[in-house]
């Protein structure tokens, strides 16, 4: 960070106070909204792979960040719930992580075109949300990578269209939903279906992954326009008690082990919201 952008972080932090984003301590340091404590907890996580249990059909391999607990929690749920978009910047820097590791897995490098697609937002989440989150965190992602060497870009060739609130859906149903939301946008991109890492690594990105459902989806209507999905990167993976009960307003049949992540973190998503992904 440089002297200019430190200070401007700081005004902003004296001008419009708020509690720590990752863990909600109040009257400290702050820098891009989460405390000292919390930014050694972020710099500390690792990507891994990931996998929904069971996954869906389709589902590509997947990277996370972290599960979805902690600060990491927090600082997601500040970003899209309470609009602190300042969060962009470490989120984007985290998601960069993912997406590396994800290239790499897939036989990517430096030398490769990398291509990020963001799973979009819907037109009424986006207005809520002061725009479209993941277009904003795949942007700052695309700078963390291209300042480390790579040739990257974003590009935003899905359309989401007005869906179901997962929450009342089967993960069958939820699948189904997710697929017949999402549109090509005429812009197209070619990546070779055979031999990807000649033409580029083409690689879905995500806030959260709970069933893979909308991975999967993605991944499928890429395919139908012959472009080849390498992975998926996410910034949080969730994980639900297996043999839980259902939740108010979720269906017995939703209540299932979902992705497997390490370590001790939250089983649910906790903020009373439905995750699709």
């Amino acid at each position: 960070m440089t002297w200019a952008s430190r200070l401007s972080a700081d005004l902003a932090d004296l001008v419009l106070p708020s509690a720590c984003a990752g863990c909600a301590a109040e009257r400290v340091e702050l820098r891009y909204g989460t405390c000292e404590a919390c930014v050694a907890e972020l710099e500390a996580l690792r990507p891994f792979p990931t996998v929904p249990d069971p996954p869906p059909p389709g589902m590509p391999r997947c990277v996370a960040v972290g599960g979805y607990g902690g600060p990491l929690r927090g600082a997601l749920l500040a970003y899209k719930e309470r609009q602190r978009h300042r969060l962009a910047w470490p989120l984007g820097a985290l998601l960069a992580s993912a997406v590396v590791e994800a290239a790499v897995r897939a036989g990517g490098h430096r030398g490769v075109p990398l291509t990020l697609v963001p799973v979009p937002s819907t037109a009424s989440a986006a207005r809520a949300r002061g725009g479209d989150h993941m277009a904003r965190l795949s942007a700052q992602a695309v700078r963390r990578l291209r300042a480390g060497g790579w040739q990257a870009e974003a590009v935003r060739v899905l359309q989401a269209l007005p869906r179901p609130d997962s929450a009342l859906l089967t993960v069958a149903e939820r699948a189904t939903a997710a697929e017949n939301s999402l549109r090509i946008r005429r812009t197209r991109i070619r990546i070779s279906r055979r031999r990807p890492t000649i033409g580029g690594t083409l690689l879905v990105v995500d806030d959260i992954v709970t069933t893979g459902a909308t991975l999967a989806a993605v991944t499928s209507r890429l395919r139908e326009a012959d472009m080849q999905v390498a992975g998926a990167c996410v910034l949080a993976a969730t994980q639900r008690r297996a043999g839980r009960g259902p939740t108010p307003g979720e269906p017995a049949s939703a209540s299932v082990s979902t992705s497997k992540v390490p370590g001790s973190v939250p089983r649910t998503r906790g903020d009373g919201r439905a995750s699709a992904g």
